[in-house]
């Protein structure tokens, strides 16, 4: 099993002061704690030069891909999770992605803005956990 690391914040949030985070800078932490994973697993499982692993890192990191992500993980939420994504997903967006519908998205946005919210409590090994089930389901879709 491939491992996501993920970082981990030095003084983590309380929860209900993260949940009160703006849900659009959720996404934003969110984003860029995504982003770090992949690319921090893709260096390790790879091993490519640069130019390949950003092509590797650019569809998974893609809305599209965070879309189907979160379609992968969300039974595996938790309540508290679920509403979390649900008020990321929902937040007004005053741009689009160049390449994915408006449904994915939202989506997306609603899966970064999870992200963000579980890196600002400290969850890291949740954050893990998730990018984890979500990729060996990949997995085995694409072995099917």
């Amino acid at each position: 099993m491939v491992k996501f690391p993920v970082p981990k914040i030095d003084k983590p949030l309380e929860e209900l002061e993260a949940r009160r985070k703006d849900a659009t800078a959720l996404a934003f932490i969110g984003d860029a704690v995504h982003t770090l994973a992949v690319r921090s697993r893709l260096v390790e499982a790879v091993g490519a030069k640069t130019g390949v692993l950003h092509r590797l890192q650019s569809k998974e990191v893609s809305a599209t891909a965070q879309a189907s992500t979160l379609k992968r993980i969300e039974s595996e939420l938790t309540e508290v999770e679920l509403d979390v994504y649900k008020r990321c997903r929902n937040a007004h967006q005053t741009t689009m992605a160049k390449n994915a519908s408006a449904v994915e998205y939202k989506i997306a946005s609603g899966f970064e803005g999870l992200l963000g919210y579980l890196y600002l409590i400290g969850s890291s090994e949740r954050i893990a956990e998730l990018l984890n089930k979500s990729f060996e389901l990949q997995e085995q879709v694409s072995q099917n």
